[in-house]
């Protein structure tokens, strides 16, 4: 082929693709910022009718529960009373709509919200925008008071420099918008869990999802990158099953790299918020069990929040639960063969 004609070919393609590339971009912003403003409008409706009510605390209450059932009702998910309240509280830090910027996404304005400081929240919001901070991006900043570190600092350059290091790959791209599970509960879409997933951890949960299943142990799968919220975070459990022998729910969090303290606090976490949100009256206490994996090591750290439920342990919990030597020989014979096929 010409070398004129190739060029011009490519050229042609390139502009095509970039039209549909940047179609697709404004799209998923817009959708954002749609629901962005569809929350906040929410929030300023529950904020006008509680001032309606005479005791407002009480009144507020019932209000957001009997929304929240029948917006569940019509809407499906995305509505529970923990939600309500933030575009509540997202109306009260900002209750003028002008001021929000169309860049961010609710679970951008998800943390800024659980900021005092007004000030504050002006300055994450214009710096998340600027610096295209993801919503991990953000988190960080604002874990590791970041203004505030400017604020009292002489020499800012260097706090600059070490945020803008700790926060380069951690860029917001148009496609995470669309990936982001509020949008796809407001599209009343499925949510696609494999967006949280790298490919080798995918792998990795399927085999110890099959693995479990395939002990005949009482094992039923629940669920898969199972999310619980607390009031402004979200977090993601690799798997989830019921045993019906122990009665219980046994949840099992995947970490690559060495296991740490904080890694056992959030799965200590994790069983209490499944006991407090899931958990029914009949069942046994939550098991959560930690598969760590390191290139030459494997742990597994098994937890129940109960102190009181030794007598599961001892009597059932050695029959029916894998050993941590079944689940070591497990995880590091996956690693090898999916190491393998790399």
């Amino acid at each position: 082929m010409d070398n004129a004609l190739e060029t011009s070919e490519n050229h042609f393609y390139h502009n095509i693709k970039t039209i549909l590339q940047e179609a697709r971009d404004t799209a998923y912003k817009q959708v954002n910022f749609i629901m962005v403003e569809a929350y906040w409008h929410i929030g300023q409706q529950i904020v006008e009718e509680e001032q309606k009510g005479e005791d407002r605390a009480k009144y507020g209450s019932y209000l957001v529960k009997e929304l929240s059932e029948k917006l569940t009702a019509d809407f499906g998910k995305g509505f529970s009373k923990q939600s309500l309240w933030n575009m509540k509280q997202f109306y009260q830090a900002f209750p003028i709509l002008s001021t929000l910027w169309r860049e961010l996404s609710w679970s951008h304005y998800k943390l800024i919200i659980r900021l005092k400081d007004e000030g504050a929240r002006a300055w994450y919001m214009q710096e998340a925008v600027k610096a295209n901070w993801s919503v991990r991006a953000l988190e960080r900043q604002i874990g590791t008071h970041y203004y505030e570190r400017l604020l009292s600092s002489r020499e800012k350059e260097p706090v600059i420099e070490e945020a803008q290091e700790k926060t380069k790959e951690l860029q917001l791209t148009p496609k995470d918008i669309i990936k982001d599970p509020y949008v796809l509960e407001f599209l009343d879409l499925k949510d696609n869990k494999s967006f949280r997933e790298s490919d080798l951890e995918s792998s990795l949960i399927d085999k110890i999802r099959e693995f479990l299943l395939e002990l005949g142990r009482g094992f039923a799968f629940v669920d898969r990158q199972k999310r619980i919220q607390t009031e402004h975070s979200d977090f993601y459990i690799d798997l989830v099953f019921y045993n019906y022998i122990l009665k219980c729910f046994v949840i099992i969090d995947l970490k690559r790299g060495k296991l740490t303290h904080q890694d056992v606090g959030q799965m200590d976490m994790y069983v209490r918020m499944f006991d407090d949100l899931e958990k029914s009256e009949d069942d046994n206490p939550t098991i959560g069990i930690i598969l760590c994996t390191e290139k030459d090591n494997t742990v597994v750290k098994y937890s129940v929040i109960d102190d009181d439920s030794n007598n599961l342990f001892v009597s059932k919990y050695q029959m029916y639960l894998p050993t941590e030597e079944e689940l070591r020989a497990e995880i590091e014979r996956d690693v090898l063969e999916l190491g393998l096929r790399g």
